[in-house]
C-alpha cells in the first residue's frame, strides 16, 4: 500500500470516530469536525497504524488510537493558529478554525478535541482489558505514552518555551531550539511510532529505538519547515509563508542557512533510517520498508 493509500485508509477510520454534529452543541462539534476534516497528511495516525502491523497487532486493536492521534495533532493546529499564539487565518488552504467559527469557538474546538482523543483511548483500554489481559496492558501503555509526549514533558511543554520566547521579543539560544523542536514536533512523531508498536507487543529493546527515530525524524521536519517557510511558496503550502522572518523568530534554517539546514536534514532522516533498520522483533517487513521510504518523502517534501 502506498503513501496515498495509507492516507485514504487513515481518513476512512478518523471519519469513523467523529462525533455527530447535533444538539445543543452542534456548533461546537461542526467546529471540531471540519478541524479534522479541513484536510492534512494524516502523518502521525499513518505512522502509528504502521508500526502496529509491524509489530502485528489487529486492526480493532490500533484503529481507535488513529483517531486518537490525529485529534490531538489537530486540536494542537487549532489553538496554535489562535489570535493569542501565532494569530494564522490560513491553515491547508482554508481558513483556520477560530477565523471561520469566532475565537472563542477555536479554544472550545481544541478543547473538544483533546478530550474526544482520551475519551476514545480510554473505551479501547476498558473494552480490551475486558475480554484480553495482555491487549489491555498494551492499550494502556500506548496510551500513557500518548498522554505524556503530548502533555507538559512533550508537545504543551515545547510549545510554552516558543510562545514565551516569542513574546519575550529575543532571540533563543540553539540549546533552546533543541528543546522546541524536540518537544513540540518530535514527542508527537515518537508517541504515534512508540504507541503503535505498543500495541503489537514491542520489546523494550525496540521502543527505544523506535524512539530515537522519532525524534530524529522530528527535528529534520521542523528543519524542513523552517526551510519552507523561506523558501516555500503558499499556494503549495497552503499556508503563510515568511512567518517567522516577518515576527523575528529565531530557527535553525535563520541561524545556519538553508544549505546547512538541508545538510542537517540529510544527517537526520538518514540517522532516524539507521534506528529503524536495527529493529529486531519486526513481523511485517513490508511495513518497514513503507516507514523507511516516507521518512525520506517527508523530510524531502515542499509542501
Amino acid at each position: 500500500m502506498d503513501l496515498t493509500q495509507k492516507k485514504k485508509e487513515a481518513d476512512s477510520i478518523i471519519s469513523k470516530f467523529l462525533p455527530e454534529e447535533s444538539g445543543y452543541d452542534k456548533t461546537l462539534v461542526q467546529a471540531m469536525n471540519y478541524s479534522v476534516r479541513v484536510g492534512g497528511k494524516r502523518l502521525r495516525p499513518i505512522l502509528l497504524s504502521s508500526f502496529a502491523k509491524m509489530y502485528g497487532a489487529r486492526e480493532k486493536e490500533y484503529t481507535p488510537f488513529m483517531a486518537a492521534i490525529e485529534f490531538i495533532h489537530t486540536y494542537s493546529l487549532v489553538h496554535d493558529d489562535l489570535p493569542a499564539m501565532d494569530d494564522d487565518m490560513l491553515r491547508r488552504g482554508n481558513p483556520t478554525t477560530h477565523a471561520k467559527f469566532g475565537e472563542a469557538m477555536g479554544v472550545l474546538a481544541g478543547d473538544g478535541l483533546l478530550s474526544e482523543a482520551f475519551t476514545i483511548m480510554s473505551h479501547r483500554v476498558t473494552a480490551a482489558v475486558a475480554t484480553d489481559l495482555v491487549a489491555g496492558i498494551r492499550a494502556a501503555q500506548a496510551m500513557e505514552i500518548i498522554a505524556g509526549k503530548a502533555g507538559l514533558n512533550g508537545m504543551v511543554g515545547g510549545q510554552s518555551l516558543d510562545v514565551e520566547s516569542d513574546k519575550a521579543g529575543r532571540d533563543i539560544t540553539e540549546d533552546e531550539i533543541d528543546y522546541i523542536y524536540e518537544n513540540k514536533t518530535s514527542a508527537l512523531l515518537e508517541a504515534s511510532m512508540m504507541s503503535g508498536a505498543y500495541l503489537g507487543g514491542a520489546e523494550s529493546e525496540d521502543i527505544d529505538l523506535i524512539r530515537r527515530a522519532g525524534s530524529a525524524l522530528g527535528r529534520a521536519f521542523q528543519i524542513r519547515d523552517d526551510i519552507l517557510d523561506i523558501t516555500g511558496d503558499e499556494k503549495t503550502l497552503g499556508k503563510s509563508v515568511g512567518q517567522d522572518a516577518k515576527n523575528g523568530k529565531s530557527t535553525y534554517a535563520s541561524i545556519h542557512g538553508i544549505e546547512e539546514s538541508e545538510k542537517t536534514v540529510k544527517s537526520l532522516t538518514d540517522e532516524a533510517c539507521g534506528y529503524i533498520c536495527k529493529l529486531s522483533g519486526v513481523r511485517d517487513e513490508e511495513e518497514r520498508k513503507f516507514v523507511l521510504e516516507l521518512f525520506g518523502t517527508l523530510t524531502e517534501r515542499n509542501s
